[in-house]
């Protein structure tokens, strides 16, 4: 699996509405009420990424949950995987920063 070009990382960062490209990674940190909420939406996206195998890096902190992507197999590049995984994200319908 081959990372994907800067400017197609770009361009379909259009349609994900608070994702950013940053340091070669996707990167997004969601607000929540409160910290077991937090829990509890970092808990789906791991039941989620794991239905894809795929294993994004989860930063939990008070009402804050930051998700990190990219794809190991593809030496930590950003792939249309870690793309489509952060579209199945945003269809959680959680709040975000």
């Amino acid at each position: 699996m081959a990372g994907l070009p800067v400017s197609e990382v770009m361009s379909a960062l259009a349609s994900l509405s608070g994702w950013e490209y940053h340091e070669g990674t996707l990167r997004k940190t969601f607000v929540l009420p409160s910290y077991p909420a937090g829990l509890m939406f970092a808990s789906a996206v791991g039941t989620l990424a794991e239905s894809m195998d795929h294993h994004p890096d989860l930063h939990i902190g008070y009402k804050k949950v930051t998700i990190t992507l990219t794809t190991h197999d593809a030496g930590n590049a950003v792939t249309q995987h870690d793309l489509t995984l952060a579209q199945r994200i945003e269809g959680l319908g959680y709040p975000s920063k």
